[in-house]
């Protein structure tokens, strides 16, 4: 074991579905919110000793976001905190605007670039599926697509949320996840956690510990 415990600084970049925004009544309640980031800590604590591992989880996630807003503050709330991981999820209000998948994914991929460039290892995640608008799931597969595949390449972790939240016979976001058919209640963002956790993190910052070693 290492003399000095591994110190990891995360951050998680994105929406609302990184606040962790639930939409209680017809105009959401803003106040009550539940972010996956809460599930990743608990999960670190539970696997990695204090004495190996020490994880600082800072949330950047901001209500109502677009893929080019990320990108505009990436240097502010990300690059500025040096940390070595960063969780990018966005493109669900981009889609909502009736951006088009590839314009959406321009933005993501100029963050997973500039973060690499930065000593920045990015998580890439897909963006959930829809509950009550079927129309909006082809463009989110076809932008899942772009991640999933820019992420192979560049030998980057993708988590796959839109497979994990979904129900696999009708592809729509699966109800029990849902708040509102768009973000997701308490059980879908621990949903989320443990996935991001479990495919992504985990992995990563086992890495960094072993590299310390």
């Amino acid at each position: 074991m290492p003399a000095v415990p591994t110190f990891a600084r995360v951050v998680a970049l994105g929406d609302s579905l990184t606040t962790g925004f639930q939409a209680y009544g017809p105009f959401g309640n803003s106040e009550v919110s539940t972010p996956y980031t809460n599930v990743l800590i608990d999960r670190v604590k539970g696997d990695f000793p204090s004495s190996v591992l020490t994880v600082e989880i800072i949330n950047r996630g901001v209500v109502g976001e677009l893929t080019e807003q990320m990108l505009t503050r990436l240097s502010r709330d990300v690059i500025q905190l040096s940390p070595k991981i960063v969780i990018v999820l966005g493109g669900s209000n981009d889609l909502g605007w009736g951006l088009g998948p590839e314009e959406i994914f321009a933005n993501l991929r100029d963050i997973y670039i500039l973060s690499l460039k930065s000593r920045i290892t990015p998580i890439t995640c897909t963006v959930p599926s829809i509950l009550g608008f079927d129309e909006g799931i082809p463009p989110r597969k076809a932008l899942n697509s772009l991640i999933m595949g820019q992420s192979n390449e560049s030998g980057l972790r993708c988590v796959d949320l839109f497979s994990a939240l979904a129900d696999h016979d009708t592809d729509r976001l699966a109800p029990q996840y849902s708040a509102d058919g768009l973000h997701l209640n308490t059980d879908g963002y621990r949903k989320m956690g443990d996935t991001i956790y479990e495919d992504g993190l985990r992995p990563t910052i086992q890495s960094a510990v072993e590299d310390d070693l």
